[in-house]
């Protein structure tokens, strides 16, 4: 997938990557690398991290902001509109990103020095 030697900078509190297959931990390794096909709309490239990528400090993840906050990401705002747009919207969307379907990315990852 990526050459040796490419850093990601991750979250300190975030969980290590887990296994392929073995279920998604919120470690954002993955949307750090190189956005899903959501992402790359969103953040219209093909490498580096996703601009929906968010880190959230008080569950000590990363979560896709258009599935978890598809209003704010997509611009659709907090009104009654933006509301049921996203009410809509993201159980299609966790489904386009594959939630709950184990981890898929195949990257190697080294802590590096000083962990």
């Amino acid at each position: 997938m990526n050459g040796p030697g490419r850093v990601v900078w991750i979250e300190p509190d975030a969980p290590a990557k887990p296994a392929w297959g073995a279920p998604c931990n919120g470690c954002g390794v993955c949307c750090l690398i190189e956005p899903c096909p959501i992402g790359l709309l969103l953040s219209r490239r093909r490498r580096g991290p996703c601009v929906a990528l968010r880190w959230v400090g008080a569950e000590r993840r990363y979560r896709c902001g258009a599935v978890a906050a598809p209003g704010e990401v997509l611009g659709w705002g907090q009104g009654p509109w933006g509301r049921g747009l996203s009410a809509l919207a993201r159980p299609v969307l966790a489904r386009w990103i594959a939630a709950g379907r184990g981890c898929d990315c195949d990257a190697q990852v080294d802590p590096g020095p000083g962990s």
